[in-house]
């Protein structure tokens, strides 16, 4: 099969890399059981769940690479679907770098999926990547606000009072959510840029977005929440419960 007959190959980067101290105490977030098995190896079956996925890298915290590996080694994965794991850094816009390097060189379009958001199904992840192939530099499934949204003064000291400076229009408002997909050159030129020039961002399409290139939106899932408070694992568990209850999941 010649180069332009190769169908476009998708790849995920895992940043888990995390400790995750808004869970409490014990093992990174990431290693934390969620029905049993860990949340890392719940998000990486998400991602390989897409038969467009063809590759997982997996970032983990830079004194745990061979317990990660060893960990997926032991669970089931789809056979279609290859993963390795590298060592993360010390902040999550430097683990995603460091997956990005790992990418072989055929890979054109990048996932970028959080661990603590273990349970996406399997529409939302092939929504991302359909959209990248359709011509889109940066994707990223987000919802409606439900709640209506303040920006405030933060206080100087934890616990004062806040003075509300602005009501964003709520219709305008968005909780982004991952997987985030990506054209592979612009996000590796967006960690480039944004690693010179100091500047930091709180995920990877504010990073293309840096670079003045446009983030478009698709529907996300209501269970693609992110895990982070002890609730979240109650609500994580009664997903999966109702999972079994209907499909067998």
């Amino acid at each position: 099969m010649t180069d332009e007959a190769r169908p476009p190959r998708t790849a995920v980067v895992i940043p888990a890399a995390g400790r995750g101290v808004r869970l409490g105490p014990g093992a990174p977030k990431a290693l934390r059981a969620l029905n049993g098995t860990p949340m890392l190896i719940h998000a990486v079956r998400a991602m390989a769940a897409s038969r467009a996925v063809s590759l997982v890298v997996v970032v983990a915290p830079p004194d745990g690479a061979a317990e990660v590996k060893n960990l997926l080694d032991t669970h089931a994965l789809p056979e279609r679907t290859d993963y390795a794991v590298v060592p993360g850094g010390a902040t999550r816009q430097e683990s995603v770098h460091l997956g990005l390097k790992a990418l072989p060189e055929d890979v054109t379009t990048v996932l970028v999926h959080d661990a603590a958001r273990p349970l996406v199904p399997v529409d939302t992840v092939d929504a991302v990547i359909e959209a990248v192939r359709d011509g889109a530099v940066a994707v990223v499934p987000a919802l409606p606000v439900a709640d209506t949204v303040k920006e405030v003064e933060p206080a100087e000291k934890a616990g004062d009072p806040e003075q509300v400076v602005a009501t964003p229009v709520r219709a305008r408002l968005r909780a982004v959510q991952t997987p985030q997909g990506f054209d592979r050159d612009t996000l590796v030129n967006a960690h480039a840029t944004v690693a010179l020039t100091g500047e930091g961002a709180t995920d990877d399409a504010g990073m293309v977005e840096k670079l003045g290139a446009p983030v478009v939106v698709v529907p996300g899932h209501e269970e693609a929440f992110k895990v982070t408070r002890p609730l979240d694992l109650v609500l994580a568990e009664a997903v999966l419960a109702r999972r079994r209850a209907n499909d067998g999941f």
